[in-house]
């Protein structure tokens, strides 16, 4: 008689249900998988009976057949140990059945029984709840799982623990969630001196989720100013935390079983690969713009990163998601972030000291940010460029707004934004169409003004509207329900920084 186990299966942040199905049958004595399982889901046969073998569990001399349904769907992960075993058991009649089929389970068995911890387990519980069952998961990830609160989560530390919860003899208590990690430590913008038109981007890129580019000499500050961006956005709505939580439990990066409420920071190297930055590899796991979803990617020395790496950026930009395709998979990912770039004006970073520039300039420069393309270069709405800061200047008390004061002025400005969209989270850089031109559209002065620039130096379409949607938050943050002349100069000011003007 075939008995079931239910587990899943990752597609992307998606967890698709998995029927384990155990069948023993008299013949010769084998124990054999099947399903598409990869490496990993073969080798849980070994394990299961090593633990089974730990617990004083013997095997019958009969065959073991066991089935992971749908066939046709690649198994990958060690996390099918504890269902496959649990399978097993409820087939030799050792733990209920009934109990067994009401639930989803996953987790890693060592070989003395143990439950390991396992990447997935919050989808997997989203999943459990829309399915209707309760969770079984090892103890390290229950934590993680509990935040789903409409299934139950029962976590074990091992094998026998779970016995003796589904025979009644030690019922256990459901898992309780995890902590929510706040704050941002103690990082503050009033620590960078000087910069104030730097300052100001960053607070214009917070309140509209607006592209960033820093152009500056070493030592100028670009990598602080990126790291205090965090500290001015508001913190993850519960709905975005679940979002970014599940992309970082696929990741392994819940630190036990905490969701934290402040916005990611992610900044990778630029010699990372092009599946490190989007996605890929083994599983198709997600990419470093995933793990920025809601949060902030920081690429500092943008022109050193491979061209083929950057110029995959520009779909996800644009459209908020990213498919990563592969021969047997094909999975998408949410990828909605604030994308902040910096680089040196030339590849000694001195181009505009005449005493220190190498003996190409000004063609080095030229030469060196022109490795970044003009189409990923006409994404950022604001480009602003960071000069150097005197020592003498270091020695002056902080001037300037604190981070709590500016991220009281970003909440405002997107508030404002969520009234206008009926409470939805959409933000000014994700207008467009007739949207964009009712809620962004200037005054005549202002659209007389935005004409002319756009005439003068060129503006590609792209351009011309994302100017607009940055005056619109500049208005915001300063609580004007028009977009007015100066709003449109400013937005052109930091679009235009460093553009030729037309012949």
């Amino acid at each position: 008689m075939v008995k079931r186990a239910y587990t899943v299966a990752f597609e992307g942040v998606s967890a698709r249900l998995v029927e384990v199905q155990c069948a023993v049958t008299p013949g010769i004595p084998a124990f054999g998988l099947v399903g598409l399982p990869d490496k990993a889901v073969s080798e849980a046969k070994d394990r299961v009976r090593a633990a089974l073998t730990a617990l004083g569990i013997a095997l019958p001399s009969k065959r073991i057949t066991v089935n992971l349904a749908p066939a046709d769907l690649p198994k990958e992960g060690s996390h099918f140990d504890l269902p496959i075993a649990l399978a097993l058991l409820s087939a030799l009649e050792i733990i209920p059945a009934d109990a067994i089929e009401g639930t989803v389970s996953l987790g890693e068995l060592s070989l003395d029984g143990a439950l390991l911890p396992v990447v997935g387990a919050l989808p997997a519980a989203l999943t459990a709840a829309e399915t209707g069952r309760m969770l079984l998961c090892p103890a390290a990830s229950g934590a993680e799982a509990a935040w789903v609160s409409d299934t139950k989560v029962i976590a074990p530390a091992s094998l026998s623990a779970t016995l003796r919860h589904f025979t009644g003899q030690s019922p256990m208590s459901p898992a309780q969630p995890g902590e929510v990690i706040e704050g941002t430590g103690p990082r503050c913008l009033r620590d960078i001196k000087g910069q104030e038109k730097a300052k100001r981007a960053l607070e214009i890129a917070a309140a509209g989720r607006h592209h960033l580019f820093l152009v500056g000499t070493p030592g100028s500050g670009k990598s602080m100013l990126a790291a205090r961006l965090p500290t001015i956005l508001p913190p993850l709505t519960p709905v975005e935390a679940l979002e970014t939580s599940m992309i970082h439990s696929l990741a392994g990066l819940l630190s036990e079983g905490g969701i934290s409420r402040t916005r990611p920071l992610r900044a990778p190297h630029h010699t990372a690969s092009m599946a490190a930055i989007v996605g890929g590899g083994r599983g198709a796991k997600p990419g470093e713009i995933s793990l920025a979803h809601h949060g902030v990617l920081f690429l500092d020395e943008l022109p050193e990163f491979p061209r083929a790496v950057l110029e995959t950026l520009r779909q996800p930009i644009e459209t908020g998601e990213v498919m990563v395709a592969r021969a047997n998979a094909h999975v998408t990912y949410p990828c909605r972030f604030l994308l902040v770039a910096a680089a040196y004006p030339c590849r000694c970073g001195h181009l505009s000291d005449p005493g220190r520039a190498c003996t190409r300039a000004p063609a080095c420069g030229d030469d060196y940010v022109g490795r970044i393309s003009g189409p990923l270069m006409d994404r950022f709405d604001l480009r602003v460029e960071v000069p150097p800061v005197a020592y003498r200047d270091l020695d002056l008390p902080a001037s300037g707004d604190t981070s709590a004061t500016v991220a009281a002025r970003v909440t405002s400005a997107r508030k404002a934004q969520a009234d206008r969209a009926d409470g939805a989270p959409r933000l000014n850089a994700d207008l467009e169409g007739e949207e964009l031109e009712r809620i962004a559209a200037p005054d005549a002065e202002g659209r007389a003004l935005l004409i002319k620039v756009a005439d003068r130096f060129g503006l590609s379409a792209r351009g011309y509207h994302r100017v607009m949607r940055v005056a619109r938050t500049i208005a915001d943050l300063e609580g004007e329900a028009s977009v007015l002349r100066h709003h449109i100069a400013e937005a052109a000011g930091f679009r235009l920084a460093g553009v030729k003007e037309r012949a």
